[in-house]
């Protein structure tokens, strides 16, 4: 059985500087303070992932889709380009090889703006006529009369006077040897390229940030529900069942929120019916016990008077067992009155330094009859909210199991001071209650179990006892949400018992 985060063990000194620094988790931040907490997290909540995910797939998907449109439309206008380049051959197919230079003349004066270019050149590559004074390395020229279905043309740079712009051109080996090359300039094709490569990377861009925008925008809603569920349940879990999941639409968490609540309905109803059936048996045991206590008690006081000791001893002996188990019921109960108590409703401003010292002043005379050294420090922490006859009530039984397991002529220190641990971590600390003895101790494999009902430890079974008492107190810290830890009273070894008490909220 594990150790509830309210209630860890530690090692430490006779009384420990903080049993709950090396060993006891370190108490988490007010469920109110959850959604900002959360808020840090927002870039790793799954709802901004899948947002950031579906916003770089779209983006890239929209890219692509205009890298296509792009690729098409370039390409597309290629090809008019190239059926224009082929047009123009077949019209300089249709002169003759002494016209084609006077018909190059002419038609550079008709481009007005200057798109198309030629060239005329010999077998050995010499310029003949045109603007384009030098053959274009790397083009691939075709025979005469063969330019009419299926050539392409290539994108070369041309030389024309003293630029050397990049061309779509289309060359032909005439039937006297001679070279003609047409071109014509890619401008328009440039500027639509262009115009779609700012679309395909501006609209991409501009895609994933609006994306990522709507992804955050969404998540911080997600959270603030999440903040809110979070919220809720740790008040579930720390005992307010009447708590239930807020519930704002018809989404997943709206459907899980029904099922827990649903849930929680289910378990509240069923853990009413079995305290109530609890209580009713503690209840109606009680009367009759009693009655058996009384009759057992008259019947040895008449075997006393009878001259009977034997009798009466047996008698006496069974009317302890009944004063035991009407403990037994009286303590459960209590625990049960605790656990029922709604929460925080007799709370109010508490000293704790007058309660430690009425508390000490009450056990004083008993430890003095066991020979005892009951030894106190008490330091004056500011008041706390708390219910002064529930705490009054769990001091009392640390005290008393103290009392009752140190040995003849031991000790017990009692000492309340502030805690500096979790002030110096930055979280929310309050004052320190700590009771220590030199009794036996509690093994640590143990100090779990002993804060359960009917526990009780193998090396203090000889001594009478219910096993309820830390049980009651372990049901008033929770009610609180104090922390309680148990340690040894002297580090390193398994002898002895502190248990601490921080009184300050833990929630979870």
């Amino acid at each position: 059985m594990s150790l509830p985060g309210w209630a860890a063990g530690k090692t430490g000194e006779f009384i420990p500087a903080s049993p709950r620094a090396a060993t006891a988790p370190a108490p988490a931040r007010d469920a109110a303070s959850a959604p900002r907490d959360i808020a840090h997290d927002r870039w790793q909540t799954t709802t901004f992932r899948w947002f950031a995910a579906y916003a770089a797939i779209f983006s890239i998907s929209f890219m692509a889709l205009l890298g296509v449109i792009e690729f098409s439309v370039t390409h597309a206008m290629e090809r008019e380009t190239d059926s224009g380049l082929r047009w123009q051959l077949r019209y300089f197919d249709s002169r003759s090889d002494n016209a084609v230079a006077g018909a190059i003349a002419v038609r550079l004066k008709r481009d007005d703006r200057g798109q198309n270019s030629y060239g005329l050149f010999d077998g050995a590559g010499h310029w003949l006529a045109g603007d384009i004074q030098a053959l274009p390395e790397g083009l691939a020229l075709d025979s005469y009369g063969r330019t009419y279905e299926h050539k392409s043309g290539q994108s070369l740079v041309v030389a024309i006077g003293d630029m050397q712009p990049t061309l779509r051109v289309m060359g032909e080996v005439r039937a006297n040897g001679s070279v003609l090359v047409v071109a014509r300039r890619l401008s328009d094709v440039r500027r639509v390229h262009d115009e779609l490569m700012k679309a395909i990377f501006g609209g991409g861009l501009l895609c994933l940030a609006a994306s990522l925008c709507a992804g955050l925008v969404l998540s911080m809603r997600q959270i603030r529900r999440v903040a809110e569920i979070r919220r809720v349940t740790a008040r579930i879990a720390s005992g307010d069942l009447d708590q239930r999941l807020p519930v704002a639409g018809r989404d997943e968490l709206d459907m899980l929120s029904h099922l827990v609540n649903r849930m929680l309905d289910e378990v509240e109803r069923l853990m009413g019916e079995v305290k109530s059936a609890c209580d009713g048996i503690a209840h109606d045991l009680r009367t009759p016990l009693t009655r058996l206590r009384l009759r057992l008690s008259t019947a040895a006081d008449a075997m006393e008077r009878r001259g009977e000791p034997g009798v009466a001893q047996v008698l006496v002996g069974a009317r302890d067992e009944a004063d035991s188990v009407l403990g037994r019921f009286a303590a459960l109960l209590r625990i049960s009155e605790i656990g029922a108590m709604q929460r925080r409703s007799g709370f109010a401003s508490l000293s704790l330094p007058d309660l430690v010292h009425e508390l000490c002043d009450l056990y004083a005379p008993l430890a003095e009859e066991k020979s005892l050294t009951l030894i106190t420090s008490i330091a004056a922490p500011p008041p706390i909210h708390a219910d002064r006859a529930l705490l009054f009530e769990a001091f009392s039984n640390l005290l008393d199991n103290a009392i009752k397991f140190a040995p003849e002529g031991g000790r017990v220190e009692v000492a309340l001071r502030g805690s500096t641990v979790a002030a110096q971590a930055g979280a929310p600390a309050g004052p320190q209650f700590v009771v220590a003895d030199n009794g036996p101790g509690i093994a640590p494999d143990e100090r779990s179990a002993v804060l359960g009902r009917y526990y009780r430890s193998e090396r203090t079974r000889h001594l009478p006892g219910t096993g309820l008492g830390l049980g009651i107190v372990s049901a008033i810290v929770r009610l609180h949400d104090f922390n309680l830890s148990i340690g040894a009273a002297h580090e390193g070894t398994h002898t002895g018992t502190a248990v601490t008490i921080d009184c300050w909220p833990h929630h979870t």
